[in-house]
């Protein structure tokens, strides 16, 4: 990751040991259609350019362990990354320094969370269908600290111009979310327009989380900076990374 576009850090007022942010698609080996910092291993890329970004996140960020790679299913799982589990998740969390949660995304909103003291850290992979299963609660259920203490920061996802859906799913929002009927905007007949990371913000207030940080990028309107799904079909994917330090290091990659 000699590139210094290919790493976005979280803007947002964690301690300085908590390390948190979003890969972009720039700096890797990658060829199209998943050029070329493609992280995931499951979406048809050459394996060999896979795993040459991934030793390239892990020595450029000094990562301290490799990444929790998470089977995501977008589901409301969620398992702690300090464990061994294979079984399949979309949100992971840990309290131990060196532990490296992550999840892969290209479109879906990656939500990353710690609390005010850096105790603990955790990860989300929010779609829609998680969000109303339930991830983010379970998340922050998970987590051994009081919800009014978390920070949160949401990273690159689709933007409500570009996320269209049919009414079944804005059903299944206002069923779950109080007053989500502000996230959709009437489109052509039948869909919606829906503000996913809107929605998010929904579901962590209902948590108790009361300060959240959106990054305001969206993945479809940023062809040169990230991958997205719904535009492209077959594509690569950026990661989101968050970790806190064993001991000081130096983050001169950063």
């Amino acid at each position: 990751m000699a590139d210094t576009r290919a790493w976005l850090a979280a803007d947002w007022p964690a301690p300085d040991h908590v390390h948190a942010g979003t890969t972009t698609r720039a700096g890797g080996y990658s060829k199209p259609p998943y050029a070329s910092f493609n992280l995931a291993a499951h979406v048809g890329d050459d394996g060999a350019a896979v795993n040459h970004n991934r030793r390239q996140l892990q020595q450029c960020l000094q990562l301290p362990a490799e990444p929790a790679w998470l089977q995501q299913v977008h589901g409301p799982r969620v398992i702690a990354a300090h464990t061994i589990d294979d079984g399949p998740a979309d949100a992971s969390w840990t309290d131990r320094p060196g532990v490296v949660c992550a999840v892969l995304t290209a479109d879906c909103l990656p939500l990353l969370l710690t609390d005010r003291g850096g105790s603990c850290v955790a990860v989300v992979h929010v779609g829609w269908r998680g969000l109303v299963a339930g991830v983010i609660d379970a998340t922050v259920a998970a987590l051994p600290a009081h919800p009014a203490d978390l920070l949160a920061w949401l990273g690159p996802a689709i933007g409500p111009a570009a996320f269209e859906v049919g009414s079944d799913v804005r059903d299944a929002c206002l069923a779950t979310f109080a007053n989500a009927d502000s996230c959709f905007t009437r489109g052509r007949p039948g869909h919606w327009q829906a503000d996913l990371p809107g929605l998010a913000e929904r579901a962590l207030r209902r948590a108790g989380v009361e300060t959240c940080c959106n990054c305001g990028y969206c993945t479809y309107s940023d062809p040169l900076r990230f991958y997205s799904y719904r535009r492209d079909g077959t594509t690569g994917r950026m990661a989101s990374l968050i970790w806190m330090d064993a001991a000081p290091v130096d983050y001169a990659c950063r």
